[in-house]
């Protein structure tokens, strides 16, 4: 199996530097065919080698060549990295199907396809280089390739100057958190004999706390900026907007990523960080959720709402590895797998249903020529497959049943609750805290898809009747189908995603979750040591072990049995869920329209609204309309700054309107960056004044500095002491 993977990753590369020459030959025309053929291609590939890993639980390594005074250069595919190089492989695959349709449908003159190309082939080369890098040099490489490749493909269509900062912005603060990492790098191989990962690994045991430290916040916040983690964050909804559609499901759904990966790979694989470590992410990813889902309740652009959902996701995920750190410092392995395995969960998931609703906003924006949900409505009309599939990405981004996202949340609550188990009062308040605010945020991330599905595609039309929308093609509804069936797959069949998940959980935790989650309820499953036959009889008699001869495997219910400091069962089932929710629906409407409507005569009369004789669009309620409770309470969050009060008139006298513009100014710049701003620029104008003045005013700023010279040396002959 392990020449399998090989195999898979040289044909990869082999397929991606095709994609870059046919890219850079081909004309305009048939460079969107080479993306949608080759990206599929590759994207299977990666798919096929991650997958070949996780299932066999067999490593790939491959050794390369030696540079001299940093070590030889080395390939390796574990557990941790395959689960991310199977995210990547989905949202390349949906992509390739998505991009071909799209461009050439909507947007064909528009996009210089053929650079378009070449930048994505490589970019997919060098993620990949990153998650099978084994050494520092490698990985560094790799990542500055990325990060360039990515500038490049925010900026390749060169349209607005807005588009360009946003760009230049994402670029420094890639620059800034790459050179983080590789002072941590540095820090980690000071006692090394090289820079390969065995080696730094080896040297992390003899590091002092302090340096443990510098590593985990260099690392830590040196990739948090490409995961979006507050406070080096507030480049991501300024880039996102400006990505171009077929780019932008890549941000959020693989670039993304690999912040997570390498503050896995580093903090967590590398080095084993201390308690505190744990419970700082922990603060920082309930804080980067809970901001995030804030503004993308609040926000009426579907894109930048989505960006910002995006952080919130983030926030979530960081969350889940602050619990990890926190547990596996606590020597409770099992715990830290579980939290573990719902952090990676919540992950693959973040990235199947984000590339589904990027996807569906790029075709609604092309339809319709806005993004703006106060403009729309109604689309379901024109468009109801679309629609369809989008509805799943919001159920599943809400997180409810029977959908992804749903399980892993979940999830990540339970791992929560699990803090009753530590002996430490105030990390149990810091964890009631923190997943408090992680209840909140589920809560508004409910509140800000209703509005984003109900206010698009429901209610009436909004749009200028003279244009027209369409449903989409069939490969952009064989992308969005795909993924959304995958949305579904991932939510009913949680205890066959936790097992594949089980490898990386043993590699960083030393536990199986699965172990402790997946019950053996079948009859063909082997006994499960840590719950009491008894117990596990008293589940069978509910029907837990329903399904067992139609399904393979342990069984069908996530259930995980406390302590003896914690007994409390948590458990839950979306698979028997789904079938049971399936007949409800029936029910209802089996009642409603057989048993309580069928000797009622239909009439169809003129509705009545209040004396109007027609409901106009303008009447009906918006987006903004929608989200301002939100934005009421949370006002010293917020924060706006107005710009401009502007008010129409009639013949001088009487006023019809009054219009307010406001400027949002972000929580994070407010209380972080325009404070270093201003004390930045404070200090230049005092250094530019010094530089500007009179011949005396210099000869006083030397004779100052020689008196400050004679001081400091005064002072050091004193506390010296006399000479014997």
């Amino acid at each position: 199996m392990a020449s399998v993977t090989g195999a898979s990753l040289i044909l990869f590369f082999l397929t991606c530097a095709v994609g870059i020459l046919l890219s850079a030959v081909c004309g305009r025309k048939r460079a969107p065919l080479v993306i949608a053929v080759v990206g599929t291609l590759s994207s299977l590939l990666m798919v096929l080698a991650s997958a070949t890993v996780l299932l066999t639980g067999r490593n790939y390594e491959a050794q390369l060549w030696t540079l001299d005074g940093l070590g030889r250069l080395t390939l390796r595919l574990d557990a941790l990295s395959s689960i991310f190089l199977l995210a990547a492989g989905i949202v390349y695959f949906s992509i390739s199907l998505f991009v071909r349709s799209f461009v050439k449908d909507q947007m064909e003159d528009a996009y210089p396809t053929g650079r378009y190309g070449v930048l994505n082939f490589a970019l997919m080369a060098s993620v990949v280089l990153i998650l099978v890098a084994s050494d520092a040099p490698l990985f560094l490489i790799a990542w500055e390739c990325m990060s360039i490749l990515c500038f490049l493909l925010l900026n390749y269509e060169m349209r607005q100057q807005s588009d360009k900062m946003a760009g230049y912005i994402m670029l420094a603060m890639s620059e800034a958190g790459f050179l983080a990492v590789a002072v941590a790098f540095l820090i980690l191989g000071r006692m090394a004999t090289d820079f390969s990962f065995s080696a730094l690994r080896a040297a992390a045991a003899g590091l002092s706390p302090q340096a443990l430290w510098s590593v985990f916040l260099l690392g830590f916040f040196g990739f948090g900026v490409k995961a979006g983690l507050v406070p080096v964050n507030f480049w991501l909804p300024r880039s996102y907007t400006a990505a171009a559609p077929v780019f932008i499901p890549v941000f959020a759904g693989v670039t993304l990523n690999l912040g997570f990966y390498g503050i896995l790979r580093l903090n967590a694989d590398l080095v084993h960080t201390s308690y505190g470590t744990g419970v700082l992410a922990l603060i920082v990813g309930s804080i980067t959720a809970l901001v995030g889902i804030l503004y993308a309740t609040t926000d009426n652009d579907m894109k930048t709402m989505l960006a910002h959902s995006s952080i919130e996701n983030a926030g979530i995920i960081v969350a889940g590895l602050g619990a990890f750190l926190i547990y596996r410092a606590s020597g409770q392995p099992v715990a830290a797998a579980i939290a573990l395995s719902a952090s990676l969960y919540h992950m693959v998931n973040h990235s199947i249903y984000k590339t589904l609703l990027f996807q569906g906003t790029a075709y609604v924006e092309a339809e319709t020529g806005t993004r703006d949900m106060d403009q729309l409505g109604g689309l379901i009309k024109w468009m109801p497959l679309t629609a369809l599939g989008f509805l799943a990405g919001t159920l599943s981004i809400a997180a409810l049943p029977p959908f992804n996202g749903f399980v892993s949340e979940w999830l990540t609550l339970q791992v929560m609750l699990r803090s009753a188990e530590l002996s430490s009062s105030g990390a149990k308040i810091v964890f009631a805290l923190c997943g408090a605010g992680l209840a909140l945020t589920a809560a508004l991330a409910v509140t800000c898809f209703v509005k984003v599905f109900a206010m698009s595609f429901l209610g009436m039309r909004r749009l200028d009747e003279e244009r027209r929308v369409s449903e989409a093609d069939p490969a952009t509804l064989a992308s969005l189908t795909i993924l959304a069936v995958l949305c579904l797959a991932f939510g009913v069949l949680p205890t066959y995603v936790i097992p594949s998940l089980d490898r990386a959980s043993m590699q960083l935790a030393g536990a199986s979750a699965s172990a402790a989650l997946v019950p053996p309820f079948f009859a063909t499953a082997p006994a499960h040591d840590s719950l009491p036959p008894a117990f596990v009889a008293e589940f069978h008699d509910l029907g837990a072990q329903v399904g067992q001869r139609i399904v393979a495997g342990r069984g069908l219910v996530v259930l995980h049995r406390g302590g003896a400091e914690n007994p409390v069962v948590f458990a839950m089932s979306t698979s028997y869920m789904l079938p049971v929710l399936i007949g409800l629906l029936l029910l209802t409407y089996v009642v409603i329209r057989v048993w309580l409507t069928r000797s009622r005569r239909l009439t169809r009369r003129e509705r009545w609204d209040g004396g109007v004789r027609r409901l106009l669009p303008e009447m009906t309620y918006t987006a903004t309309g929608f989200s301002n409770p939100v934005r009421v309470i949370f006002d010293a969050i917020f924060r706006p700054t107005t710009i401009e009060d502007t008010s129409e008139t009639v013949a001088e006298h009487f006023r019809m309107a009054i219009r307010r513009e406001k400027e949002r100014v972000h929580l994070v710049d407010r209380l972080v960056f325009q404070p270093v701003r201003s004390a930045t620029l404070l200090f230049a104008h005092g250094l530019a004044a010094m530089h500007r003045g009179h011949i005396n005013a210099y000869s006083a700023y030397v004779l100052l500095a020689l008196l400050l010279a004679l001081a400091a040396g005064l002072m050091e002959i004193l506390w010296a002491g006399p000479i014997n």
